[in-house]
């Protein structure tokens, strides 16, 4: 979802926006920790953190990562199909709002970067974690591109193209 700003017209992103009122003591967030680290596992144990699986996928050697990701979007699909149908509230009980989203070129442009990234550092941005707490330090200089990509992003998000 898109809103247009009276200023400057130009396009601003909603989607991220937490529209929550709730505040919550700092030890609430540990549900997190504790779900990033089962995560974590998960990833090891399917080996998506293997730069040789990643490297296998791009090169079309092995149809195990494809099944992986094939298998998320359609958890991903499933999900939100459940989450409008019955008009499913968060936890605390709010309304969960999904954005419409609108296509742009620029989507275009990141996906090929992001997968070029990808492809060259045998990474993406949710195993880099796993990938350091497995002690593949090196992977860290991976993260901080990732961050300064993000950072840059955000710098000069009005001067490209969408």
């Amino acid at each position: 979802m898109n809103i247009n700003t009276e200023k400057d017209n130009r396009h601003v992103d909603a989607v991220c926006v937490n529209e929550s009122n709730l505040t919550h003591k700092w030890y609430h967030n540990v549900k997190y920790l504790i779900v990033g680290i089962g995560f974590g596992i998960i990833f090891v144990k399917a080996e998506i953190i293997s730069w040789f699986r990643i490297q296998e996928m791009f090169r079309f050697q092995s149809f195990h990562m494809f099944g992986i990701i094939g298998s998320a979007i359609l958890v991903g699909m499933i999900s939100i199909f459940v989450i409008k149908k019955f008009n499913v509230k968060t936890i605390y009980g709010e309304d969960i709002k999904i954005s419409t989203k609108e296509f742009n070129k620029g989507q275009i442009y990141g996906g090929l970067i992001f997968g070029l990234g990808w492809a060259i550092t045998g990474a993406c941005p949710g195993p880099l974690f796993a990938q350091i707490g497995t002690g593949s330090l090196v992977v860290i200089v991976t993260l901080f591109s990732a961050i300064l990509g993000t950072w840059m992003y955000g710098k000069f998000r009005d001067k490209l193209p969408h």
